[in-house]
């Protein structure tokens, strides 16, 4: 590590015996990762610039003064801000120049940091904690996820905000079988992977606390590869934070540890332990709950108002301990599933009358329902963001509406999670989403979550994989996922994974582990955990359930529909593709959009036309689209001397006559050429409106036509 001091003089460099603008250094994947700590938001708890190459972020941590009373989950806010000016541009929108809601990109590395941190923090914390990563500079080289995650950890390890950092964070790409460490866009296109790697140090050893990874069939063994090579990166990282904290860190806030009511703690146990446990215990999830409800509201009556909070707390600090002890000690799980035993599974293609494409994928009452359209090649989405601006062709969105829970809850748009969840599917399933220049379509997949109880994002995997096959998309192979799940005893020591986790075993276990894929390898990996970090270990037995699993999922799915129907839906459009000289494109569209207006009208077709020529007509009737593909074919035909045309006669001039011969083209009957004697006035042998057949006897450099009048001895 370098350490630079940047100051004008002494008394700049010493102000209250503080130091200022202090500079870090630390080489990392072939670049400079620099850190400044400026005190630039000196209202804020901790704050600090993170630079590599030209790509800078501003992270900052604030706390609030006061406690929240009983406070229901840990108040912990993440953001994650892009700013156009990072990156030399101005939004886009016509009307909108200033950043307005945060996109689907800045909403997932928002969740990449929260996901990383929030393990971290101690549980009896109740303050609310925002940390805010606003890129500042972006150098269209380096991604700025990585540096956000990084200095949202130096922020907090320098803050008196108690924090059980640092950690580190690397990106993992693989070429020809060659690891790179944080490589640049252009390094990482058509690599066979790219994955985060959040870690953690515990007893020297390196622990993963959270993986945001997307693959093209990638390999189990690859994978953990990629965690080796990414270890000692993460270390180097934490050290260097660590000599940074040493330097700059405020003294942390003592937090007062809860008094435990032991009397009341005993009483719960004895008259509702037993009681708890059989509640708790049973494959019927609606009755589980109702039957825990009940069992809170007597507890909330045995403690009293004054002691509910606690007496909650309690209670589900209960649960985390039955579904430990249970798993570590019985192997029992909450519906009496072996460890790594999938819930029933059930699926049903062709669900929706008249969508392009859908299906049903039912995993125990998790379920799943994937409606699939088909669109032109011009419904791509337009993307404006930070560092993307373009179009995309494949979509995949997700809902979670609030009766698949069982709730009443207001709707309103998609939140946080839904947005990471599809996000997550969309990675997972596009690998296997044809070529462009194959299948020309715009694809869209809504999966509606009708039923929950856990494990969802791969539900709709699965049944977006489904309903893409039922549609008759050419995919490779269908795509399914699994969460895998974890139960670790408090020491470390001893732990049991869990194949295909349900909601108790996500919300009271450790660990939840998605991965998705193939027959043929991996495609998305996304994990998070509530414990410090999983080792190698646990890592490869996840990965290795996950394998087992997905291949018994995709099993069962190939008995609903095993590959893409030959034929599109009936309902679904027909797109029909040409090819034309891309110097007559002027002609198809006309002055001032004349032509290409003209057939749309007439015939309903899209048409969408690139600067190569290659025109694509998209109709839901194939007799408009073919009628449009003849106008077109006509306009852009390419006459050849010698072939003879019947025309209309659309204009005459002293010199001659112009006929259109074929939509859009017209040649010259030269006054010599309207008859073989001599002709003083064009108007003399053709009007207007005439119908006439005509030779076509030259085409000059310019591409004029000539014709000459046959049949005609006027």
């Amino acid at each position: 590590m370098n350490l630079l001091i940047c100051a004008r003089s002494p008394k700049d460099f010493y102000l209250k015996n503080k130091r200022i603008n202090m500079k870090y250094s630390l080489k990392l994947g072939g670049k400079n990762l620099e850190v400044e700590i400026r005190k630039l938001a000196e209202q804020a708890n901790g704050d600090v610039l993170v630079r590599y190459g030209d790509t800078l972020v501003l992270t900052t941590c604030v706390m609030s003064p006061k406690d929240l009373i009983n406070p229901e989950f840990f108040p912990l806010t993440v953001e994650y801000q892009e700013r156009y000016y990072a990156a030399g541009k101005i939004k886009g929108a016509r009307y909108i120049r200033r950043e307005g809601k945060p996109s689907d990109e800045a909403i997932c590395n928002s969740r990449l940091i929260d996901r990383a941190i929030r393990p971290l923090f101690p549980k009896n914390l109740n303050r609310e904690v925002q940390v805010i990563s606003t890129v500042l500079s972006w150098d269209t080289e380096n991604d700025s996820d990585v540096v956000g995650l990084v200095s949202a950890s130096i922020a907090l390890g320098i803050s008196d905000i108690p924090w059980a950092g640092p950690l580190g964070g690397v990106r993992v790409s693989e070429k020809d079988g060659v690891f790179a460490i944080n490589p640049t866009y252009a390094e990482r296109e058509n690599n066979k992977m790219d994955i985060v790697f959040s870690g953690v140090e515990s007893d020297g050893e390196i622990f993963s606390n959270m993986i945001e990874a997307e693959f093209n069939e990638a390999s189990e063994e690859s994978v953990l590869a990629a965690f080796d090579f990414a270890k000692e990166e993460i270390r180097k990282i934490i050290d260097f934070q660590k000599e940074i904290i040493a330097k700059e860190g405020k003294p942390k806030l003592v937090l007062k540890e809860e008094e435990k009511d032991v009397e009341l703690e005993q009483a719960i146990r004895k008259e509702f332990g037993k009681k708890m446990e059989k509640a708790f215990f049973q494959a019927d999830k609606q009755k589980r709950d109702q039957e825990m409800d009940i069992i809170k509201e007597e507890i909330f009556a045995m403690a009293g108002e004054e002691k509910q909070f606690y007496a909650e707390k309690f209670f589900n600090s209960e649960q985390d301990r039955l579904v430990h002890e249970n798993i570590l000690k019985y192997d029992k799980r909450a519906d009496g599933r072996k460890l790594d035993e999938l819930r029933k599974i059930s699926c049903e293609a062709g669900f929706v009358p008249r969508a392009h494409g859908s299906a049903l994928f039912c995993r125990g009452i998790t379920k799943s329902l994937s409606t699939l359209t088909l669109g032109a090649p011009g419904d791509q989405q337009l993307i404006e963001s930070m560092e993307v601006a373009g179009k995309k062709r494949f979509m995949h969105h997700y809902n979670f509406p609030p009766f698949s829970s069982g709730e009443v809850k207001p709707l309103r748009g998609p939140g946080r999670r839904e947005i990471g969840h599809g996000m997550l599917a969309e990675k997972a399933i596009l690998p296997l989403i044809p070529e462009f220049d194959d299948f020309p379509y715009t694809i869209r997949i809504v999966s509606e979550i009708v039923s929950s109880n856990g494990s969802t994002s791969q539900a709709a995997i699965s049944s977006s994989s489904l309903a893409l096959m039922d549609a008759g998309v050419p995919i490779r192979r269908p795509v399914t996922g699994i969460a895998i799940g974890l139960a670790r005893s408090e020491s470390g020591k001893e732990w049991k994974a869990l194949t295909d986790i349900q909601g108790p075993e996500d919300h009271h276990g450790d660990m939840d582990f998605k991965v998705a894929g193939t027959t043929e390898g991996i495609t998305a990996i996304q994990m998070d955990v509530k414990i410090d970090g999983i080792s190698r270990e646990i890592m490869e037995e996840a990965l290795k359930r996950a394998k087992k699993a997905r291949l018994e999922i995709l099993e069962e799915m190939s008995r609903a529909i095993s590959a893409p129907r030959k034929e599109l839906s009936p309902y679904a459009p027909r797109i029909i593709k040409i090819q034309i000289n891309p110097d007559k494109i002027r002609e198809v569209i006309g002055p001032g959009g004349k032509v290409i207006n003209e057939i749309i009208e007439e015939t309903g077709v899209q048409i969408d036309i690139q600067d190569t020529g290659l025109i694509f007509i998209t109709s839901e009737k194939e007799e408009t689209a073919k009628k449009a593909l003849s106008w077109i074919e006509n306009i852009t035909r390419e006459v050849k001397v010698g072939e003879v045309f019947q025309g209309k006669v659309k204009r005459i001039l002293n010199f001659g006559a112009f006929v259109e011969i074929l939509p859009g083209q017209e040649g010259l009957i030269h006054i010599s050429k309207l008859s073989n004697k001599r002709v003083n006035k064009v108007e003399d042998v053709v009007k207007v409106g005439d119908l006439v057949s005509a030779k076509v006897i030259e085409i000059d450099e310019q591409g004029r036509i000539n014709l000459s009048l046959l049949n005609n001895n006027k």
